[in-house]
């Protein structure tokens, strides 16, 4: 895990190193003042000499004034490194959530997700800054002060650093504790998180209801739960910091009677005793970084590991020497195809149609006799468990998945418009698009007019999800895109039934030019919708049951006829 962490230190590595040379000067310059001490007290006072006592102490003067500019390097470019590995992080987590299966959002909730790329990459880039920085500083200040120390007197440098092995041997048995804390704790965030997302994602439906003591019910459960998780970790803490600090404070107390007493005895002058007390606060900031790199080591290091359970995740699979496929004719073939969500029931078993190019295609019948799963296989957003599916006889496993979805366009029932303008929202279907391209997709979709008539046009800002347009509107805005993206492949799942019939009525006009001249799967519940289509297929759980356009099917009074006849029976 360590080595993938350092892996992005690499594009960063000259701020890097420059970070850590100015970490060295900072130390030098500590181990440095020490000594001026003593020979000030030793030397220059009993002495009585001003002259070197002015110029050492000009000397300190710029050194700490070099020290001022280190800390701000360190400071400022330090930070900035750690935030520029963060976006690495987060650009690269972002690009392969792009390419993760369905199945994977069908199993993790959309805040987690973001908890992880927002929160957990934060505490990762500043366990990147901190991290190799301060192990660097205690290091060189450790070795560089007992030098020091053990050339001043030598027993007690030894009284001192005898304190060290008990440090970190307290450090690491505490670290395996404040691990589990600290991961446990960023797994209540991502469902604080999570519910957060949810309850606002609902809020319109969670007003009609007046469930807002649910909704705080639930969040509260939740809430709780990160209430809880914080205790248990800062329970941890409690027992580490207020430890480290007793023993911080009882070595100083070990260093002042040690002290005395070597210069009560005269084994120690009283500048040596001045720089040993010094020293000691030199050598107490690397304990007190180590102290606190252990708490942000485990802290950052959760946050790492959540992101790689991500990177590490299965992307969609593409075959080996995938082809690029240009533009398709859209002939559809399922040959024996079997599928399940799971592997403890098939949604389709070895089904098996043909649907020929440029005809429209409609398929009815029950709840969760796999209609959807159709349209959900045709473009691979689901590996199939068997058989394979050819488009103008080239097996869909074979193609690339960008140049396959090229070819087709999807208008579902719940239409998603993207937080932004009505223009981004149809331009999206064709990247590169131009503006007249955008608004002939909105004239063949039936709604340039209303956009006209909107007092920022195209530039009308549409709310998250679109939620400042009605539910037509959105739809033809869909319409449009498709238009755009002007694809060889046509799927419509429910694309009308959330609408009432004259908005149904209108868009269905629309959606009439969208099907000309393209292979066209239609999923519909209305079945007077689907009346003109070239062939009608049911399905049911056996799999294919009836087959035939309009007419044949309701000479032959079977499934459909009985279907269709209950849709209009009060009519």
């Amino acid at each position: 895990m360590i080595k993938r962490f350092a892996a992005y230190y690499k594009p960063h590595m000259k701020v890097f190193i420059a970070d850590l040379a100015c970490a060295l000067a900072l130390a030098v310059i500590d181990l440095f003042y020490p000594m001026i001490t003593r020979s000030i007290l030793d030397e220059y006072i009993p002495d009585k000499n001003m002259r070197l006592l002015l110029i050492w102490s000009g000397v300190a003067v710029i050194l700490y004034l070099v020290k001022l500019f280190f800390n701000y390097f360190v400071t400022y470019y330090g930070h900035v490194m750690g935030v520029h590995m963060q976006a690495d992080m987060r650009r690269k987590v972002f690009s392969h959530l792009q390419d993760l299966p369905f199945s994977y959002y069908d199993d993790h909730k959309t805040g987690t997700i973001m908890s992880r790329v927002v929160n957990d990459l934060f505490d990762v880039s500043e366990l990147a800054h901190h991290g190799p920085e301060d192990l660097f500083l205690s290091a060189v200040l450790l070795i560089g002060s007992f030098i020091l120390m053990a050339g001043i007197n030598l027993p007690l440098t030894l009284i001192v650093y005898a304190a060290l092995p008990i440090f970190l041997v307290y450090m690491m048995r505490k670290r395996i504790d404040l691990s589990a804390a600290f991961k446990n704790n960023k797994v209540e965030i991502g469902e604080v998180n999570a519910a957060l997302e949810n309850s606002l994602s609902g809020i319109r439906v969670s007003k009609s209801y007046t469930n807002k003591s649910h909704e705080m019910e639930r969040f509260e459960s939740r809430n709780q739960r990160f209430v809880e998780a914080n205790k248990r970790s800062y329970k941890v803490m409690a027992h580490f910091h207020p430890v480290t600090a007793f023993m911080t404070d009882f070595l100083n107390l070990v260093v002042m009677i040690a002290g005395g007493i070597f210069v009560f005895n005269d084994w120690i002058s009283v500048g040596d005793f001045a720089a040993f007390i010094i020293f000691v606060n030199v050598f107490m900031n690397p304990i007190k970084k180590l102290i606190a790199f252990v708490e942000q080591y485990q802290n950052g290091m959760a946050g790492f590991v959540r992101f790689t359970e991500i990177m590490d995740e299965q992307a969609e699979k593409e075959a080996p020497n995938a082809v690029t496929v240009g533009r398709l004719e859209g002939e559809i073939a399922l040959e024996g195809v079997t599928f399940a969500y799971d592997e403890h029931k098939n949604i389709l078993t070895d089904l098996s149609l043909t649907i020929p190019k440029g005809e429209r295609v409609a398929l009815v019948g029950p709840s969760g006799a796999g209609k959807t799963t159709i349209c959900n296989i045709i473009p691979r957003f689901y590996p199939i468990s068997a058989g394979r599916i050819t488009i103008d006889g080239i097996d869909t496993a074979t193609m690339t998945l960008e140049s396959l979805r090229q070819n087709i366009g999807m208008v579902a029932q719940d239409v998603f418009l993207f937080t932004g303008t009505i223009y981004e929202n149809i331009a999206y279907g064709k990247q590169g698009a131009t503006r007249a391209e955008v608004e002939q997709a909105a004239k063949d979709a039936n709604i340039h007019d209303f956009i006209l008539t909107l007092p920022d046009g195209y530039d009308t800002f549409v709310g998250e999800r679109g939620v400042k347009l009605s539910g037509g509107q959105k739809q033809r805005i869909s319409i449009a895109r498709a238009f755009l993206k002007n694809p060889a492949i046509l799927i419509l799942d429910e694309a009308t039934s959330a609408l009432d019939n004259a908005t149904e009525l209108a868009i269905q006009q629309s959606l009439d030019r969208l099907c000309k001249g393209r292979t066209t799967l239609i999923v519909a519940h209305r079945l007077s919708t689907i009346k003109n289509a070239d062939e009608i297929i049911v399905i049911g759980d056996e799999g294919i049951l009836e087959r035939g356009n309009h007419i044949e099917l309701m000479a032959n009074e079977g499934i459909y006829c009985d279907l269709y006849n209950s849709q209009f029976v009060n009519l």
